[in-house]
């Protein structure tokens, strides 16, 4: 048997190590957690994504009592910004979340579903994603989704 060793490079940071645009990126996460729907689970994820012309879309998880239809705010915000203009490649995401205690003291990451979602992203456009993954003591900062999902789900 062969063993096969992952390293996934992950930079932690503060926010006064971001450039102006990241930090205006994660704000418009930050922002975007106040309209998310959570009455189930009480926990509010808000995203926004740049586009590579500079337009920034936002979304946020919108929850239901049939919780197959809930849908993640890192799918909304990349879903809308496809919809809007699917040929321009988005560059950045940044995700924020908050609970009852308000915003999370760590990151969060996201979930398979958004993750195989930003693959197929990257995918189409043939452009790596910067990832900011927002938490008030720490923000992590991955460039390209393979250092977040190394083995993923690619057509074949």
């Amino acid at each position: 048997m062969k063993e096969k060793k992952i390293i996934s490079v992950i930079h932690e940071c503060t926010i006064d190590e971001l450039s102006a645009d990241e930090r205006q990126l994660i704000q418009s996460a930050i922002d975007s957690t106040v309209n998310s729907y959570a009455p189930y689970s009480g926990f509010s994820v808000g995203a926004a994504v740049r586009l590579a012309n500079g337009e920034v879309f936002v979304g946020c998880n919108q929850e239901n009592v049939a919780f197959g239809v809930c849908i993640c705010g890192e799918r909304t915000a990349i879903f809308a910004a496809g919809a809007r203009h699917p040929q321009v490649p988005i560059t950045d995401i940044a995700i924020a979340a908050r609970n009852s205690d308000g915003l999370t003291s760590t990151p969060i990451t996201p979930c398979g579903s958004c993750r195989q979602a930003m693959i197929e992203t990257e995918m189409r456009s043939h452009c790596r994603l910067n990832i900011l993954l927002y938490g008030q003591s720490t923000i992590y900062k991955i460039e390209g989704i393979a250092n977040l999902m190394p083995l993923s789900f690619d057509k074949f």
